[in-house]
């Protein structure tokens, strides 16, 4: 396991971090804002999603740190942030892949990637077998464009974070 590799541990201690951010958040929300927030959480995995996930260690190719991650975290959900950020739970991402297969990602997209989530506008995250996080650049995924926004799932997290203390100090939507 590299340093960069996920970790139970290091997932536990993201989740800590960016839950105060998101609470505190949300407690100011409305007076900031002048509506009440949305849905702004980071759910733990339950029993469902860690199964699911083992459902998807089958699938060829995933990256090992998108197991980690699916095995200590349900889902991702911020509405409220720039335009809202959201990682799938693993249910959905397995029936992305029943319905409609892998993206293609690189040179004459022959290499399947995963949706994993999608921002607020419609554009979807899609993580390689390599474990490199990718970003399209329309809201379809016919022959997607994709930019690179990640070169594995930790630096993909922490750029959500950083995204999200953003954010909650100047309103600014983020990087991602």
């Amino acid at each position: 396991m590299s340093d960069r590799s996920l970790s139970s541990a290091w997932l536990a201690s993201w989740m800590s971090r960016v839950s105060g951010v998101l609470k505190a958040m949300t407690d100011e929300f409305e007076r900031r804002h002048g509506f009440p927030p949305g849905t702004n959480r980071v759910r733990s995995a339950d029993h469902g999603d860690q199964v699911a996930a083992r459902a998807l260690a089958q699938v060829e190719r995933v990256p090992a740190d998108l197991l980690t991650f699916y095995d200590s975290v349900g889902d991702v959900t911020w509405e409220d942030v720039g335009n809202g950020y959201f990682v799938e739970p693993v249910r959905e991402v397995l029936l992305r892949l029943k319905e409609y297969g892998t993206v293609g990602i690189g040179a004459g997209q022959a290499t399947g990637g995963l949706v994993i989530g999608s921002d607020g506008g419609g554009l979807c995250y899609v993580t390689g077998p390599d474990g490199a996080v990718h970003r399209t650049r329309t809201a379809t995924l016919d022959e997607p464009e994709l930019d690179k926004v990640a070169g594995d799932l930790r630096q993909f997290l922490e750029r959500l974070e950083k995204s999200l203390t953003r954010f909650v100090t100047d309103g600014g939507p983020g990087y991602l």
